[in-house]
């Protein structure tokens, strides 16, 4: 008989690179943030948060950290508002919005500069089920998924939805914005393109059949040609534009990042944290590994 003795809420839920950081953070459901070696794949030091990251992002040198009912920035300050569990974190300019498993999006204007200043700007209703993912495009323009199976777009500068898009049957896990595209990825097993009509609204112009999307994240390559990066519910990180591949997780990969110098970063449900440099995995990280 094998007795399983790993922590059993050790998923990586986010992975950040802040500014002059040249080591890569990442948050997990066990409570705790990361900081990574590269090189050899140690922990080189860990801060426990007490409570469940459900999410991080970093503007500059700061780091973000989305928890129940609370964004922390660092392990010190806090910014109060949020009602349960926060699962999506998008940071652009002086905004910072948070997207609520309540289905609110909360979005403080403020500084990271030497005096920490955040105010409340706005609060961002209408999903009728949790945020999930959020990414801020071109026009002043948020996005939100949500549990709902709804994409809600927003005006940053007058706080208000200005189209909602039913293209999905189920939850909408990932978006991502790429020139002057939005991609959005579902469990319903759909990647979905969205353009620009000439009224300004959001058409889908293509649909592609996958396993359960869990997540989006896009680079160029040397060439500068596109690739997309999908991670799918069987345990597999698609990509796209280059000759097919596939870089597979011992689990769901739910978080994926992109790093300077072609560096690629994935987080699985086992909290396994993987390197890759041009497909080529370097090196593989364990979050159970206890050394700081």
């Amino acid at each position: 008989m094998t007795i399983d003795r790993r922590p059993k809420d050790i998923a990586v839920n986010g992975i950040a690179l802040p500014l002059r950081c040249n080591k890569p953070c990442s948050g997990s459901s066990d409570g705790t943030i990361r900081l990574w070696d590269c090189h050899t794949g140690q922990c080189a030091n860990v801060i426990n948060l007490g409570g469940e990251v459900g999410s991080v992002c970093s503007e500059g040198p700061w780091l973000f950290v989305g928890m129940p009912n609370v964004v922390k920035i660092g392990a010190e300050y806090s910014l109060n508002g949020p009602v349960g569990q926060v699962n999506a974190l998008e940071s652009v300019n002086d905004l910072l919005f948070a997207g609520v498993e309540d289905g609110v999006i909360l979005a403080w204007k403020g500084t990271c500069e030497s005096n920490l200043t955040f105010q409340l700007a706005a609060t961002l209703k209408g999903h009728t089920h949790g945020i999930t993912s959020l990414v801020v495009g071109g026009g002043n323009r948020l996005y939100s998924g949500s549990k709902d199976h709804t994409i809600r777009v927003w005006d940053h500068e007058n706080w208000q939805c200005i189209m909602t898009l039913n293209g999905h049957d189920d939850v909408v896990k990932s978006l991502m914005c790429w020139d002057k595209y939005l991609f959005s990825g579902s469990l319903d097993c759909t990647i979905k393109v969205w353009a620009s009509t000439d009224d300004g609204c959001l058409e889908v112009i293509y649909t592609h059949s996958e396993q359960g999307i869990l997540a989006l994240s896009g680079m160029t390559d040397p060439d500068v040609k596109p690739i997309l990066y999908c991670s799918c519910s069987d345990k597999s990180v698609h990509l796209y534009e280059l000759p097919t591949g596939r870089l597979f997780a011992k689990q769901e990969v739910q978080t994926l990042q992109i790093g300077p110098a072609g560096l690629f970063f994935t987080g699985d449900q086992t909290g396994l944290l993987t390197v890759i440099l041009s497909l080529e995995i370097l090196v593989i990280m364990n979050i159970e590994d206890k050394t700081v």
